[in-house]
């Protein structure tokens, strides 16, 4: 697939198979992850790949108690989690990790390993319950989570969306 149709084609995908993903194939992302532009190109990014299932519980049940929700939220049930952090006084770390969470979405398409943006901690990263669990999967303390990449093997097809025309989106100033 060259890279217009990979763009068009990469759907959010909320319903993951069992199958696991291989280890080459979490590098490749994570490589296609480190190579997205960062401002200055500083790169104060950290990926953080947690396959843990327990782990991956344990966040999903102390960020739902910080939020409030249902204990049964489980990001979707993927093979792996990508949390993405930065720097929490970096101006651009925002805008960082959102350009190296579409490399993640766009690696992993290209693989045929569907993906969704998970976008909850960003805010309740230094809650007591969930800055222990963070400094326990080596997240530093002065990050802040901007977004996590939950990726697995799709559970059922994935159906095309609708995207507003580009009438409605795209202004031309010639």
């Amino acid at each position: 697939m060259d890279a217009i149709e990979n763009l068009m084609t990469r759907r959010s995908m909320r319903s993951f198979s069992n199958r696991e993903i291989s280890r080459k194939d979490l590098e490749i992302i994570t490589d296609a992850a480190r190579y997205a532009p960062s401002g200055m190109n500083k790169q104060l990014w950290k990926f953080t790949v947690l396959k843990n299932k327990m782990l991956m519980t344990e966040l999903a049940h102390r960020i739902s108690d910080c939020l409030g929700r249902d204990y049964q939220y489980n990001f979707y049930g993927p093979d792996t989690l990508i949390l993405v952090s930065n720097e929490k006084d970096n101006p651009h770390g925002v805008a960082d990790c959102a350009c190296a969470l579409e490399n993640i979405f766009l690696a992993a398409h290209a693989l045929g390993i569907g993906s969704v943006w998970i976008n909850q901690l960003n805010g309740i990263c230094d809650e007591p319950a969930v800055r222990a669990l963070l400094t326990k999967l080596k997240i530093p303390e002065n990050h802040v989570v901007w977004g996590m990449a939950a990726l697995g093997y799709a559970n059922n097809q994935i159906t095309k969306t609708d995207k507003k025309p580009a009438a409605e989106t795209v202004s031309w100033i010639l």
